[in-house]
């Protein structure tokens, strides 16, 4: 019966002091390095009864796992579960505003990960599959716990107190890998190295999710290493929404189809399910019946929990398009879409654009105001190293004409600014929205 609330060890004094606030967690579990700060703020939490330590040590105050384990009688009856008894809480990365606590029942992943096990991942019990991401992540319980368990496959685990690509190169090499889940910032990383000086041998499949691919990537990475990047879409409230599947012709740039189990259409703002071509809000039915699949609930917020509803479908809160051939399109988060003069432009397309150049590493596309034009596009872009050192004022208007030749001259980033690296929730997605309150707050 206890329901697990997972946290990165990346998280500060200020986070957890905000997830046991709000959480009214009885106990925490954590290693040495995390340890302290939770000791700094367990004053100001009333409900903390216990502080679990995992480590070869002890430390004062705290109650040590190994100690408990080795005392703990061999006998242990578990408590019988409904399947929508809650099973897990996540706080959402943030991308959008403060965390929310969004609960999962016993069915929605532990039953409803067994499509993107099967199906996405490709597992079997032959398979070894790494999932790079973060175990304070709704990721990590998708890839790394339920996934791999449900198909039998068996789960690899790297500790890494910072992620390395050498140092993933390196284990695909050693270790017989079958099955690769990074997150598109990793990928974008692997593609700058020369990956010739290393075999794959075992690797067949490799899959990413969090955010969208950018197809320059997909194309980099196959080029590369002879296999394609399946990509994946689904958030912390629910299981894979849309995927590409095995045997699947894959659309570079596109999320792929409705996972089994969701009804996925494209809505607009009154609930009508529109025609192929048309942008709107991505949804999943949920009457006259919800899929066992989707989050119960925000705890303790049902004006959230409600605000998600609209006639008979769940609203992501991004934003997409469908193709004549099912495909889904991901154009951004509903915040997150630029209207610059009467033209609708999604974030993405600009940043997968600015990525192809090769002086670039990754972006960030936001909305910044204008006089004339209500708001423009504007680039946050980080530089490879070998171009960190050109003339900023060159360098802009390189990558400026390179947009218009990519894509629709209107999307081109009227403003750029150069920053050594991007905000990020920790998972690794960017926080535009820090970025877009920053410029309308000039």
């Amino acid at each position: 019966g206890t329901v697990l609330i997972p946290g990165t060890q990346q998280l500060t004094a200020k986070d957890i002091l905000h997830r046991l606030q709000k959480s009214k967690a009885n106990c925490i579990i954590t290693d040495d390095s995390v340890a302290p700060a939770v000791d700094s703020v367990e004053a100001q939490c009333q409900s903390l009864k216990f502080k679990l330590l995992v480590s070869e040590g002890h430390r004062e105050g705290w109650l040590n796992f190994k100690d408990l384990l080795k005392n703990a009688p061999s006998d242990h009856h578990c408590v019988n579960t409904k399947c929508q008894d809650p099973m897990a809480i996540y706080f959402t990365s943030g991308s959008t505003g403060s965390p929310k606590m969004t609960e999962q029942s016993h069915s929605s992943y532990g039953i409803g990960l067994t499509v993107s096990g099967r199906y996405w991942l490709d597992l079997t019990s032959s398979d070894v599959f790494w999932n790079t991401s973060d175990t304070g992540w709704a990721k990590s319980a998708w890839s790394s716990v339920f996934s791999p368990w449900i198909q039998g496959a068996c789960a690899f685990v790297h500790k890494m107190p910072q992620f390395d690509p050498n140092i993933v190169f390196q284990s695909l090499s050693r270790f017989p890998i079958t099955v690769l889940c990074s997150p598109p910032t990793a990928y974008r990383m692997f593609v700058q190295h020369k990956l010739s000086s290393y075999t794959f041998k075992s690797l067949r499949h490799c899959v990413s999710a969090g955010e969208p691919i950018n197809p320059d990537v997909i194309e980099e990475w196959k080029a590369q290493t002879g296999l394609d990047i399946y990509e994946g879409y689904g958030q912390t409230e629910t299981v894979l929404i849309c995927g590409n599947f095995k045997g699947m012709k894959i659309k570079a740039g596109s999320m792929g189809k409705p996972a089994p189990g969701y009804d996925v259409k494209i809505i607009d703002e009154n609930g009508t399910i529109l025609p192929p071509g048309k942008e709107g809000d991505i949804a999943i039915r949920v009457k006259p019946m919800r899929s066992p699949f989707l989050f119960t609930c925000y705890v303790d917020d049902p004006e959230k929990t409600e605000a998600t509803i609209r006639g008979d479908f769940y609203v992501t809160g991004d934003r997409g398009i469908m193709d004549e051939d099912g495909y889904f399109w991901f154009v951004g988060r509903a915040d997150d879409v630029i209207n610059s003069a009467g033209y609708r432009i999604g974030p993405f397309e600009v940043e997968s654009a600015l990525v192809e150049h090769p002086a670039v590493v990754e972006s960030a596309v936001v909305s910044s105001p204008d006089p004339v034009r209500g708001e423009v596009v504007k680039a946050f872009v980080v530089l490879t190293s070998d171009y960190t050192s050109h003339d900023p004022e060159k360098m802009k208007k390189e990558l400026q004409d390179h947009v218009k030749k990519v894509t629709a001259p209107y999307k081109y980033p009227r403003k750029m600014e150069f920053v050594k690296e991007l905000p990020k929730t920790i998972s690794g997605k960017i926080r535009r929205n820090e970025l877009r309150q920053k410029e309308w707050r000039k």
